[in-house]
């Protein structure tokens, strides 16, 4: 019998031949695709078991608790130890070195952030906001980092969505100021975007700000065998909030490319991740934030990072992207729909063809465990594609129980890093930037500057009855109330006037409607447009997260 892997090599299945994945290759990043059911998740730990024998650390979402299996010895049962004999070799069950992540602290040791690591592009992603409502965003970004007397996007007091909803009421007591800055800041914005973070507060988003934040070393390191750390998500929960879950992976892998040196090509990655339920990352995400994502894909190679996405259709992934995939799993697809006849053009088509094989039609007849294979061999081009039967797992094969997830979890490395949370910091002091009264020792504040300062020899002098009836009549209209009540008067005023204008010009109704819809003319409320042209001017990573050196802070 031969040897489960070779110097270099990871054996991942066997056609007319044993099938490898290069582990020089391996940061050329892959693509596992499948429909439900049809082996996707084994092949992911089949991967991930050679990843780790290999020496290298590994990141994986366990989206139903499945993965959690390869933490647990394997059992040589039949089926499987019959596989491993035509494929050559003989079955021996095995283990790996697991740490159990979760957002929410429940099925592992938590993962935080803090809001001005996350930045403002990925968090409008996660709150969902239109585009003047992250210009207001970015609004508070900057005026954050000016507060706190930084201009290089780290500021380290932005810590949590508390922190979050300081700093709008902030920006909404001083919009006028602000405004005359950076753009006009309504109210009404502010509202929206407040209501936004309550509704991820209530998907338990709240969790994942704050501090201690993630060390990124923890999850790259080896056991004392010298096998790859494997990092488990439990991500069963975290899917009932997608935007959640597509954002925070998102980071993640912003923060490797910001931390991470230029490594070039390496005789085996660094660290390998798994995107599970990749189509989440791409629904709806708008180009700018698509552009980063190939970006990404594109230069974290040489960082020593190898990304794999996994779902079920190829179409979930964006051209740019899926031409980035080197290493190519594809399991059975059913096509039932004309959608689904496409999908499987589609995935026959980014294939090397092979002669032998008619692709298309192979994808439809593809068994439980088998699965289409295409490999980067050593010049750096694809293998011809084929059909292929997968290893089997050496781990459990299905989830852990409970106890034996809280045993593992008791006994990791990281136990008690990150199970503690700091308290959360109130920003008024950097905000308001010490301009508070100071207690002048007698209970009462003391003059800040001008006339009655100690030593002046002067004492204050009082207005008179005039300036104070002016003082008076300008107290009550820069009220927020009043003035609100006339912003709303004016804007009654001119929509009136404008619609009066149009109706001379002949502009029926349905007209104007049409000429809205078309995207010439958009009004959120009393915020003016331009809101949007608003950023902050700050060095920042690809997804708008501060540039890092590769050291921990």
């Amino acid at each position: 019998m031969g040897t489960l892997d070779q110097d270099g090599k990871i054996l991942v299945g066997k056609s007319d031949k044993p099938e490898y994945l290069t582990l020089a290759l391996g940061n050329r990043h892959g693509l596992i695709t499948g429909a439900t059911g049809t082996g996707k998740t084994v092949t992911l730990q089949v991967l991930a078991e050679g990843f780790s024998r290999a020496g290298v650390p590994v990141f994986a979402a366990d989206i139903k608790g499945d993965l959690s299996g390869v933490a647990a010895r394997g059992e040589a049962k039949p089926a499987l130890v019959d596989r491993a004999k035509q494929m050559g070799y003989d079955y021996a069950p095995d283990q790996f070195p697991v740490v159990f992540w979760d957002l929410f602290g429940e099925q592992g040791h938590p993962i935080r952030a803090t809001v001005h690591d996350l930045g403002p592009l990925l968090l409008s992603r996660m709150l969902d906001l239109n585009d003047v409502q992250e210009g207001v965003i970015n609004i508070a970004f900057k005026v954050m980092d000016e507060a706190d007397g930084t201009a290089d996007g780290v500021a380290a007091d932005l810590l949590d969505l508390a922190n979050l909803r300081e700093l709008l009421a902030h920006l909404g007591q001083n919009a006028k100021d602000i405004g005359t800055r950076y753009g006009n800041v309504a109210p009404a914005t502010i509202g929206a975007v407040q209501r936004q973070l309550l509704v991820i507060e209530n998907q338990g988003g709240d969790k994942f700000f704050g501090l201690p934040d993630l060390d990124i070393s923890d999850f790259m390191a080896v056991d004392d065998r010298g096998r790859g750390r494997i990092n488990i998500l439990a991500a069963d929960k975290l899917m009932q909030s997608p935007r959640l879950y597509a954002t925070f992976l998102l980071w993640l892998i912003a923060e490797l490319f910001e931390r991470l040196p230029e490594v070039g090509d390496l005789d085996k990655p660094k660290l390998v991740f798994f995107f599970d339920e990749a189509h989440l990352l791409f629904n709806e995400a708008p180009k700018a934030l698509l552009d980063r994502i190939e970006q990404v894909v594109r230069l974290i190679r040489s960082k020593g990072v190898g990304v794999y996405f996994v779902t079920q259709n190829p179409l979930d992934v964006p051209d740019t992207v899926l031409a980035q995939l080197g290493n190519r799993v594809q399991h059975a697809l059913r096509a039932f729909t004309p959608r689904d006849q496409k999908a499987v053009r589609s995935a026959a088509e980014t294939f090397r063809p092979n002669p032998k094989l008619d692709t298309a039609q192979v994808i439809t007849e593809l068994g439980k465990g088998e699965a289409l294979v295409s490999f980067l061999e050593g010049n750096g081009t694809p293998s011809m594609v084929d059909r292929a039967m997968i290893r089997p797992p050496a781990a459990r094969i299905g989830p852990l129980t409970p106890e034996e997830r809280k045993a593992i979890i008791a006994s990791s490395p990281v136990r008690g890093r990150y199970e503690k949370v700091s308290p959360h910091r109130p920003l008024t002091d950097i905000l308001t930037n010490g301009a508070a009264p100071q207690d002048d020792g007698d209970g009462r504040p003391a003059p800040r500057g001008g006339a009655g300062r100690e030593g002046s020899g002067a004492p204050p002098e009082q207005p008179g009855i005039g300036s104070r009836i002016l003082g008076g009549i300008g107290a009550f209209l820069s009220h927020p109330a009043v003035r609100q009540f006339g912003r709303s008067v004016a804007a009654v005023v001119a929509r009136t006037a404008t619609q009066e204008a149009l109706k001379r010009m002949g502009m029926s109704p349905s007209s104007r409607r049409s000429y809205a819809r078309s995207g010439k003319s958009r009004t959120y409320g009393l915020l003016d447009e331009d809101t949007t042209s608003a950023t902050a001017a700050v060095e920042r990573g690809l997804f708008g997260t501060p540039q890092r050196s590769s050291t921990r802070r």
